[in-house]
């Protein structure tokens, strides 16, 4: 398994690339994973699963240029890696960054190891219509790269109907399958809040309206300044919590002390217990993106989390994930230019304790039906297990 990004539980994160690899070494597989750390290389067994640390530093507060440097590195320190491992039958890489794709075909091409590709995200697209890439040339390299680490690989993992549709319009007739997200329903629950942990965090007597992930460009956090201030203006008892890293964190928070905002907090990124913690005290889970077409073909952990804690999900970006909530009863989006769009939707929510309930009570069930880790690994199993060479 080659995953720039692996995390474990104990780490926080995601942690999908974790579970594929445990479902996997479970099932009887011999797994090696090949992943990146800041720190010098080591090697750890992580319950069965061979993990190689190479040492090449990433961070989300990382600009283009240093992200590109660090994909670029684990390139080619993941394919020398690799030589060690040339009677592996199969190698399944996973993107974002889409450079784990030439990673892959160059050891598909040096050590005669082919390749499942999964994609978590439409590289160059998200790029390219964030603004980041403007050379006409850099563009076509990109999607070239796109184009034939798609074609080379014996499969394709999509993490999203989206995401399935756009490979099936590029490469036409190959063969995709769709494996969304997990919704971990046996480590996050349903239960009620617990009062010492609204006191820890100073949320007693508060509608929580929380946002747990990146904190960087894309995810357009502005907006949710922007409805506590709202918020605060109509004398509304919401506290909402942002909880993560990345790039444009320091730049919020001096937005915060700036508009002297009370009702909103910025905690640091922390591991899967702290992200459970703040779940416990979370009455609406919040997934914000900017305007970008693209950035609706995604699939967040932080939507999987929030449906398998039983949490009223609020999204402002369209897309399957809109249509997911809003056919299921478990959610609402709202205007990201329209910050009082947002107020006036979650108003009922708070006056009506019932009215919650049932929302959130339809997110754990959806979460239970569809998106099951036990089910969801069975399927990823069967798809690897067909593809390795006899």
């Amino acid at each position: 398994m080659l995953h720039q990004h692996f995390k474990t539980p104990a780490g926080g994160g995601a942690i999908r690339s974790y579970y594929l690899a445990k479902a996997l070494a479970s099932s009887g597989l011999e797994v090696v994973v090949i992943t990146g750390h800041d720190q010098p290389y080591k090697k750890e067994n992580v319950e069965g699963i061979e993990v190689h640390y190479l040492s090449v530093p990433y961070n989300n507060s990382f600009g283009f240029l240093k992200r590109s440097i660090s994909f670029l590195r684990f390139v080619f320190k993941s394919v020398a890696k690799a030589a060690q491992f040339k009677d592996a039958k199969l190698c399944y890489a996973i993107s974002v960054p889409l450079t784990v794709g030439l990673a892959a075909r160059w050891i598909k091409k040096r050590y005669k190891i082919p390749y499942i590709f999964e994609v978590g995200d439409l590289w160059p697209d998200a790029p390219v219509q964030m603004g980041f890439v403007n050379s006409y040339f850099f563009k076509k390299l990109l999607y070239k790269l796109e184009y034939t680490t798609y074609r080379e690989a014996i499969s394709i993992v999509a993490l999203s109907p989206a995401i399935q549709s756009a490979i099936e319009q590029k490469i036409p007739g190959k063969k995709i399958d769709m494996i969304p997200n997990m919704a971990d329903t046996e480590f996050f629950t349903k239960t009620g809040k617990n009062t010492a942990l609204e006191q820890k965090y100073n949320v007693s007597g508060k509608f929580v309206v929380s946002y747990i992930g990146a904190i960087g460009v894309a995810n357009g956090l502005d907006y949710v300044v922007e409805c506590a201030r709202t918020s605060r203006k109509a004398g509304l008892p919401i506290q909402f919590i942002i909880c993560g890293e990345g790039a444009l964190k320091e730049s919020l928070l001096n937005k915060i002390k700036r508009l002297d905002l009370e009702n909103i907090t910025l905690m640091d990124f922390t591991n899967r217990n702290g992200v459970s913690e703040v779940l416990n005290i979370t009455d609406a889970a919040l997934i914000s993106y900017k305007p970008v077409s693209v950035l609706e073909t995604g699939s967040p952990n932080k939507f999987f989390d929030a449906l398998a804690a039983g949490k009223l999900v609020v999204i402002n970006f369209g897309g399957w994930i809109k249509n997911e909530i809003e056919e299921n009863t478990c959610g609402f989006y709202a205007d990201p230019n329209q910050p009082a769009d947002l107020i006036k939707k979650l108003k009922p929510f708070l006056g009506d304790r019932l009215l919650l309930e049932n929302y959130q009570f339809n997110a754990r069930s959806l979460a239970e039906r569809k998106y099951s880790r036990k089910e969801l690994s069975a399927h990823f199993i069967n798809i690897v297990t067909e593809a390795v060479p006899s």
